[in-house]
């Protein structure tokens, strides 16, 4: 991803864009953990919630229900 569409997708959806949950998240130390969001994404790609889509200018985080039901109408 380049610095731009980062700093687009944290504009849009904040600290909602780091995956807490997942394996690379749980391998990072503390200290790695404090860091800024968009400089985790950058040094650690695979911690971006997925999917991110852009739907005519529009950025959905996820495929929950709602985006579901946003995008398929």
């Amino acid at each position: 991803m380049t610095e731009a569409q980062i700093a687009r997708f944290h504009q849009a959806f904040e600290t909602r864009l780091v995956n807490k949950s997942s394996a690379t998240w749980r391998g990072l130390d503390e200290d790695q953990r404090v860091a800024a969001p968009q400089a985790l994404l950058k040094a650690h790609p695979t911690l971006m919630k997925r999917p991110v889509i852009d739907a005519g200018g529009t950025l959905y985080l996820g495929w929950t229900k709602d985006v579901q039901a946003a995008l398929l109408k």
